[in-house]
């Protein structure tokens, strides 16, 4: 029998960028759950009418003959998630280049899966909703919440396999990408070709300014909020331009690591203060500045933005009558059927047409029980689903059926998902 190579054992342990956004992700759902509790028990108690107007307080940015107004909601939402939606592209980045999707092969599975993942369920949503005032919803179940369900899988500990985590954490970032691209396309209106050319000419200058080697961080942070303060203007929602800078961000070491490993190991005993700022400058250049960038944004994204946006977005009235106006029983129903039901028949078929093609294998140590397991826990859509319906809808009535249709069946998945891994785990 041939040995298997270490990184295809079972019980390998996960690469440390890898587990270190494993943790941070699965400590933000905690949060983010917290955050979206304390918003559906404001939102239904006696001090209700202060929850609204404390999101419709309004905040002016003022620079000279600058000015920039939103609404404490549209701040988070357009502002403070352009930071989230930057380190997802800062780890997309860095899959594409070290990770499980830089080898075709080992990406076709998780790739295909998610692309299951989100056809299916924009299908189903469809299929109940189309013909009334929510079909533009569609979007909305193709989402899956990368801390929610890492936070379930770390709740179930060592019955969630390593290469199984992994295979997730794949297919949701694939899951990301996709709804990247329909946030950009679908959700985007009113362009403004001038402010999209600027936007573009700040992108060629992040180029211009990588190629140059230029790594003072000051001139991109500058450069970066042009680029979102543009992208603002243009009518592609903010967030997008958070995406492309992560992208653009180098995901490989200026000086390999070894180099400063040899250059710490030829310091003398009591070095000069010249030789200390080179090894610092050394030590830093061995880390890539994709990956220093979401080790100090990364616990910020999770632990703030994300729980806040919960806070501002999640805080629906639970009333007899939130699903009686037109349309809006369909809207439920139609995200919490592609949630729950889509979810899992999409990423199961899809899978299982990779296997049957020879495209793709299963994760080291995983059984098809396993698999189904996740893919139900990939129907938790929370976070970007939540920002999906409020771009889809104008009418709050429609957005707050969404909203309640996404807590439903993100909890549905959850559980389900819980109990077939447990189940599986213990056969």
């Amino acid at each position: 029998m041939p040995t298997l190579p270490p990184a295809a054992l079972p019980g390998r342990r996960l690469p440390r960028a890898v587990q270190h956004f494993l943790h941070t992700e699965s400590a933000g759902g905690i949060v983010l759950l917290v955050g979206a509790l304390v918003a559906l028990v404001w939102a239904n108690s006696p001090w209700q009418a202060s929850y609204e107007e404390l999101w419709r307080t309004e905040l002016t940015l003022e620079l000279g003959r600058f000015r920039l107004t939103e609404d404490l909601r549209h701040w988070v939402n357009d502002g403070l998630m352009a930071l989230f939606f930057f380190v997802i592209g800062l780890e997309i980045k860095r899959e594409l280049v070290h990770g499980e999707l830089r080898d075709p092969r080992t990406a076709a599975l998780p790739v295909l899966a998610a692309l299951g993942g989100m056809v299916v369920p924009a299908l189903l949503y469809l299929l109940v909703a189309a013909g009334g005032p929510g079909g533009h919803g569609w979007g909305i179940p193709m989402a899956t919440d990368i801390a929610f369900a890492l936070g379930v899988v770390a709740l179930l500990g060592r019955r969630v396999p390593a290469s199984l985590k992994l295979f997730l954490l794949t297919l949701a970032i694939v899951d990301d990408i996709g709804a990247i691209v329909v946030i950009a396309v679908a959700y985007s209106s009113g362009l403004d070709l001038a402010a999209l050319a600027v936007a573009g000419a700040g992108l060629m200058v992040v180029v211009a300014l990588r190629r140059a080697e230029v790594t003072w961080v000051p001139i991109y942070v500058a450069v970066g909020a042009g680029v979102w303060l543009a992208t603002l203007a243009s009518g592609v929602h903010a967030t997008i331009a958070g995406v492309v800078l992560g992208l653009l961000t180098p995901a490989s070491p200026l000086t390999p690591a070894a180099v400063a490993r040899d250059w710490a190991g030829d310091l003398a005993d009591e070095p000069s203060p010249e030789e200390l700022v080179g090894m610092t400058r050394l030590a830093k250049e061995s880390v890539s500045v994709a990956e220093r960038l979401a080790h100090q944004l990364h616990p910020f994204t999770s632990f703030v933005v994300v729980p806040l946006f919960a806070l501002a977005n999640a805080g629906v009235v639970l009333s007899t009558g939130a699903l009686a106006p037109t349309g809006a029983a369909a809207v439920a129903a139609g995200v919490v059927v592609g949630l729950v039901v889509g979810k899992v028949v999409g990423i199961a078929a899809f899978s299982w047409l990779a296997l049957r093609l020879r495209w793709g294998t299963l994760p080291v140590g995983v059984g098809w029980g396993q698999l189904v397991g996740v893919a139900t826990l990939a129907g938790i859509g929370f976070t970007v689903s939540l920002f999906i319906a409020g771009l889809a809808f104008d009418d709050p009535a429609l957005a707050d059926a969404a909203k309640l249709g996404i807590l439903a069946a993100s909890a549905i998945a959850a559980i389900l998902g819980s109990l077939i891994l447990v189940r599986r785990a213990t056969e």
